[in-house]
């Protein structure tokens, strides 16, 4: 179906789950990297991106990604995700 509609986000954000849950977050990252590139106000592609990249050691990588996701979810008016992704960012410090 992604084949299909490579810039479906709920595909996309799909598909880089289940590499989560397979425990493949290198493929994961890469997954939520396309979604974000394409569909950049995906507040939850940045969330799991960032928890993503921690679990790989990539602390630098993670914390801009959930910065970039604070901010959009602030844009969106979704303070809960923003709270969530800065009490993950906070851990990192």
């Amino acid at each position: 179906m992604l084949a299909e509609e490579p810039e479906d986000a709920f595909l996309r954000y799909g598909l880089a789950m289940e590499f989560v849950s397979e425990g493949n977050d290198g493929e994961a990252v890469r997954q939520f990297r396309l979604l974000l590139a394409a569909t950049p106000d995906y507040v939850p592609g940045y969330h799991q991106a960032g928890q993503a990249l921690l679990r790989l050691g990539q602390s630098a990588d993670a914390s801009e990604v959930l910065q970039k996701g604070i901010t959009t979810a602030l844009t969106q008016g979704n303070p809960h995700a923003a709270e969530e992704m800065q009490e993950l960012l906070n851990s990192l410090q």
